[in-house]
């Protein structure tokens, strides 16, 4: 495991300092790639972007502006956790140099992204990978084995009891409780919630009769709350109760539900939650630049964990100026390099994307151009 390039740059320097004093040869005696981190930190780099968006990449962010501010102590990056959909809003609105979004800009988005964006309009980079957990307070319990069809009929309020025969037929060594069940919902426009009602319409679509969208479907009553971080202290607080959320927003005292993929329940993995990025597909119709993916939540392979969200960065393909440009290609680059995923996985528990999936968004990347 690489470290985190606080450290990283750390070492470098007492290893330099050590070095230079008694041995001759490179100034660099631990390689290039130390080098070029070296001639980073020391960047001229200058200037400010401004980001928004997706409220699971916060944790993940504070990680890449912490590793990306030691490569680049005179460049500055603000990031505003407001929603996917704000994010997404903001950089069609100009507002924005990127945003951050847990659900990829659709056609109608793509081509209205044009009058902020050039002619060429705006594409997405996977930057992030996550699992959703389904979360709930049962003191005591940690986890549960729950299928697609239970989950559904308890976010559209048909199971509205712990102990119903469709949980405890899952549940067989576990003494559930005589206890009212409190569904909780996002109450913003989510990539979250788009990515757990696309998980819901895929599997159950007879079931789940909604398609999947960032905002909560208005006819059904429950309780809801703002941003991953929303949920999760309301259902922290209310026994009984249960949502949905980036997992790296879950911690003790709630419990987490493993999910029924094919024969075997699948708990929430980093690992899992990568498997199902391993097998997606590229949306099709999209530049190739553009690395849209689409997720397979019907899968029945073994040890993948489908619930999960990509959250991505949505750049423009050109900027007005060249100082933007710059700024915009170096923190992307550093987003998707082992280095900025290292610094994610560390900050927010997420899964860091294939070397190869890497190497596209880096190209991608370089792509972007000062607009004429």
């Amino acid at each position: 495991m690489l470290p985190h390039p606080t450290r990283r740059l750390a070492l470098l320097a007492t290893a330099v300092l050590g070095l230079s004093l008694t041995a001759c040869g490179s100034d660099y005696p631990l390689g290039p790639e130390q080098e070029a981190a070296a001639q980073r930190a020391n960047s001229d780099l200058r200037g400010t972007i401004t980001g928004a968006g997706s409220s699971a990449q916060g944790p993940a962010m504070d990680g890449w502006i912490s590793g990306f501010g030691t490569l680049h102590s005179q460049a500055q990056l603000q990031y505003s956790p407001d929603g996917s959909g704000a994010g997404r809003g903001a950089l069609l609105a100009g507002a924005v140099q990127f945003a951050g979004s847990d659900a990829y800009l659709n056609d109608e988005e793509i081509a209205e992204s044009a009058e902020a964006c050039g002619p060429d309009g705006a594409f997405n980079i996977p930057a992030y990978v996550s699992p959703i957990s389904v979360t709930f307070n049962l003191p005591g319990l940690i986890e549960l084995n729950l299928d697609a069809p239970t989950i559904a009929s308890i976010f559209l309020g048909d199971i509205d009891n712990w102990n119903d025969p469709a949980i405890a037929g899952q549940n067989t060594d576990v003494d559930l409780p005589d206890l009212r069940i409190t569904p909780v919902s996002r109450s913003d426009d989510s990539g979250t919630t788009e990515n757990f009602t696309d998980y819901l319409h895929e599997t159950v679509p007879d079931q789940w009769t909604f398609e999947a969208d960032g905002t909560w479907p208005s006819e059904l009553g429950n309780e809801n709350s703002k941003g991953n971080a929303g949920v999760v202290s309301t259902v922290a607080g209310t026994e009984g109760a249960i949502t949905y959320a980036d997992d790296s927003a879950v911690g003790p005292p709630l419990g987490r539900a493993n999910l029924l993929v094919g024969n075997e329940y699948v708990p929430v993995s980093t690992e899992a939650a990568a498997a199902a990025v391993d097998i997606a597909t590229p949306v099709e119709g999209r530049p190739s630049y553009d690395i849209a993916l689409t997720l397979d939540r019907t899968t029945t392979k073994a040890d993948v964990y489908p619930l999960i969200l990509v959250s991505y960065h949505v750049f423009c393909t050109s900027y007005p100026d060249e100082t933007t440009v710059g700024l915009i290609k170096e923190f992307g680059t550093y987003v998707v390099s082992p280095e900025g995923q290292e610094a994610a996985a560390e900050s927010a528990k997420s899964s860091p994307i294939s070397a190869q999936l890497s190497e596209r968004a880096t190209e991608a990347i370089a792509g972007i151009t000062v607009r004429d």
